[in-house]
């Protein structure tokens, strides 16, 4: 069993006016490729802080981190931003697109930074937006798209340099629930297809879409539960 991410008694903490506050108090859990998992907690519960830590945003205070098989724990900022840019994929809340940029050129922002838009980097992207239902929209800018529609480019432009996973911060959040089924029918799809995701959502029935749930309270795991039906696919 190959693993995206593998985490070892991770602890985070930070200095609050003169005091420190252990955010993640000795995590450990483990992410097989191809999983989908929901990370549910109340405010303050260490969600945020996990999220940010996986998508190498910070660095832990202990404990270890290995995404695939590299420890991040340690690395530097200069190769964390390289392990962001070329194997994590971003879905915000609020969407987080460029809002000078049309549909394709903010899809291709994270290939941009990279220097890997030559070749056939631009077939790609109109693939994704196609398979994203925005085929048609390849010239509209933000401004001109639907909440909906923007976080579909935002699902591209994850996409877009084939990452290790998806890290999906409350991805549905600003979204009625007509157009949150049709995102979260999306991730199922890109889970579907062998794309590994890790959603923070305090939604129960959002969080229930993926195949675990990963409870945290006051920085620890609380709970760590799979549906029966995915038991023996892991």
């Amino acid at each position: 069993m190959m693993l995206a991410a593998s985490i070892q008694n991770l602890t985070k903490d930070y200095v609050l006016d003169g005091e420190v506050v252990r955010a993640l108090r000795g995590v450990t859990f483990d992410i097989p490729e191809g999983d989908y998992v929901a990370v549910m907690g109340a405010s303050g519960s260490g969600k945020s802080t996990l999220l940010n830590l996986l998508g190498c945003l910070d660095r832990p205070t202990s404990g270890k981190l290995c995404l695939g098989e590299e420890d991040v724990s340690l690395l530097d900022d200069d190769r964390l931003s390289e392990i962001r840019a070329s194997r994590i994929g971003f879905i915000f809340q609020s969407y987080n697109l460029i809002a000078q940029l049309t549909v394709l050129e903010n899809i291709e922002v994270p290939l941009f930074y990279q220097g890997r838009l030559a070749g056939n980097a631009r077939q790609r992207i109109v693939e994704l937006a196609q398979m994203v239902g925005l085929g048609d929209r390849l010239k509209h800018r933000p401004t001109q798209l639907s909440g909906g529609q923007q976080q579909r480019v935002a699902i591209a432009r994850s996409l877009v340099n084939d990452p290790y996973f998806i890290l999906a911060d409350e991805p549905t959040g600003n979204l009625d629930s007509v157009t949150t089924r049709e995102i979260l029918d999306l991730l199922d799809g890109l889970n579907a297809a062998g794309k590994t995701i890790i959603m923070v959502t305090h939604e129960a029935d959002v969080g229930a879409r993926a195949k675990r749930i990963i409870r945290l309270r006051d920085g620890e795991i609380q709970s760590d539960q799979r549906k029966e039906k995915y038991e023996a696919a892991v």
